[in-house]
């Protein structure tokens, strides 16, 4: 063991093995269970060495240079920092990852409250307010996700999925076209005449 290997690692080590790990995650190197373990490595580790074991299998990482395997985007997605107004504002992608997680809540809760309505009309009298144990728990649930997923940018990662997505389903079609329309070869099997 060298010297730096033995050496303490500070919190901003950690946090830098950390972002390499979250951008191997998103290049698809690493699948999210392995991320997760190295990911808690990561923060428990005391020494440089114990960070240097995290990264051995992963190609170092330059801004400039992209994997050549990887096609390059015909846009790539802004990268919010964590305090800049991309990080808060609504884009595209932070609008439908709020809708996709806040959407559900709000139908059921108008369902339950509707229900609470309904019936309090029905009995002529302000029955007791039942949906806020519905709506409570599930809302403050929701309110931690929520700062969670923009804190640490799951908009973003689901945009950047759903990119890789288009970006494969497109390649297959390509390939597709490029094959031609295939038809039946009946040579082997003629159809007896009838």
């Amino acid at each position: 063991m060298d010297g730096r290997d033995g050496m303490r690692a500070a919190d901003a080590d950690r946090e830098a093995v950390a972002e390499r790990l979250r951008v191997a995650l998103n290049e698809g190197r690493l699948d999210l269970h392995e991320y997760d373990e190295r990911l808690q490595r990561a923060y428990a580790a005391r020494t440089y060495g114990e960070l240097d074991q995290l990264l051995t299998d992963l190609p170092p990482v330059t801004p400039a240079q992209r994997s050549a395997l990887v096609p390059e985007p015909a846009a790539e997605m802004p990268v919010a920092s964590a305090g800049g107004p991309s990080a808060v504002g609504m884009d595209g992608s932070t609008a439908r990852w709020m809708a996709g997680v806040w959407l559900p809540y709000l139908r059921v809760v108008a369902i339950v409250v509707t229900i609470w309505a309904v019936t309090s009309l029905l009995s002529a009298e302000l029955l007791y307010f039942w949906p806020i144990w519905v709506a409570g728990p599930w809302g403050a649930v929701l309110v931690v996700r929520t700062v969670a997923g923009l804190s640490g940018g799951e908009p973003r990662r689901q945009a950047l999925e759903r990119e890789r997505r288009r970006q494969r389903k497109r390649a297959k079609r390509e390939r597709r076209r490029e094959l031609g329309p295939t038809e039946p070869d009946n040579s082997q099997h003629p159809t007896p005449p009838t």
